[in-house]
């Protein structure tokens, strides 16, 4: 491989997301099945306004404060939730199954990865929420390999991976304080971290991640970020309509969106204000900084344009007339790769 670097990236259109968790399940089937493993969930799909998962991750500290790292809190097992046993066989094979609701067996939780699921904010009938996808950004500047005392998190030159050496990480769960965005999770059986790879397998082989290739929505873009031919250099840096989350934080993420717009809000004698969005404008900064203001700016006028009857080359990106648009170079089939290993 090349030793020129460069920085793999994805985009989220969050105007597409309806949150139905397919880029979750898709990761947790390819990479959360072993041991230890069983709550986590690398890739999860969060309704803003909430607390999220880890829950109150965004309270959790992390990240850099005037160029310096700032350390903060690892979340524990139970901000995370999920891994729970159920009475599956008292479901399916006892002699009253049919009257027996599924639940959780032992300790009842309190918590877990989606559950407080399209609750959202605001009163009826000016409630909204939106959707957030969430996985390890692999930042340009991760603080999480910075505070790694045993060197096992490192950045890859020729795609900007953040990755982990298992077998010389030491369980000290500073890569997890670092994290500003607390997608890093321990495993307690082995007693290592694990986060994330963005699909390494799979992009080597030119396939992209799982999340982004099973999602029904064709709102998940992965390219690089200097393929000026690609959609994420065209979103990014020519549209300027994908942002980052939180990039006060200070670590660069690698992992854009698309803010999503949201219905108009209702006047008290039913009319709709066409001048307004219902998601309030100091969320949607709060979420994603002061450039979120003219990403929406850029994004109403070129729909505007459309509605017009006139051509729009941004609308043409996010409507993703055919998947592959979406991939740039990873548009590989993996059941062709299996049949040539075949």
């Amino acid at each position: 491989m090349g030793s020129k670097k460069r920085q793999l990236a994805m985009v989220f259109d969050l105007n597409k997301c309806i949150g139905c968790q397919t880029c979750s399940v898709a990761c947790k089937m390819l990479w959360t099945r072993d041991e230890g493993t069983d709550y986590q969930w690398w890739c999860t799909v969060n309704t803003i306004p909430g607390r999220g998962s880890p829950r109150d991750w965004e309270q959790m500290g992390g990240g850099y404060k005037d160029g310096k790292l700032s350390m903060g809190k690892a979340p524990e097992r139970s901000d995370f939730g999920g891994g729970w046993d159920f009475n599956y066989d008292e479901v399916f094979y006892g002699k009253s199954a049919e009257k027996v609701p599924l639940r959780v067996v032992g300790e009842q939780p309190d918590w877990g990865p989606n559950w407080d699921e399209d609750q959202g904010g605001g009163e009826y009938p000016n409630s909204y929420y939106y959707y957030l996808p969430r996985l390890c950004n692999h930042c340009t500047n991760p603080a999480c390999v910075e505070a790694c005392p045993s060197g096992a998190m490192y950045k890859r030159d020729q795609d900007g991976i953040v990755l982990r050496d298992e077998s010389a990480c030491q369980g000290t769960r500073k890569c997890a304080e670092a994290c500003p965005y607390k997608k890093i999770y321990f495993n307690h059986q082995r007693g290592i971290s694990q986060h994330c790879i963005m699909c390494l397998p799979r992009i080597e082989d030119g396939v992209a991640p799982a999340c982004a290739r099973q999602c029904p929505g064709r709102l998940v873009f992965v390219g690089y970020l200097d393929d000026e031919s690609g959609p994420i250099h065209k979103l990014v840096s020519e549209w300027k309509v994908a942002v980052a989350l939180h990039p006060e934080y200070g670590t660069k993420p690698n992992i854009f969106y698309v803010p999503p717009i949201g219905p108009k809000p209702i006047n008290d004698d039913g009319s709709i204000d066409e001048n307004r969005n219902r998601i309030p404008d100091e969320l949607l900064e709060q979420q994603f900084g002061p450039d979120v203001h003219q990403a929406l700016a850029t994004l109403q006028a070129e729909m505007a344009k459309t509605k017009a009857g006139g051509q729009s080359d941004l609308m043409d990106i996010l409507i993703v007339y055919e998947w592959k648009h979406l991939f740039s170079e990873f548009t590989v089939d993996p059941v062709d790769i299996e049949q040539e290993a075949n």
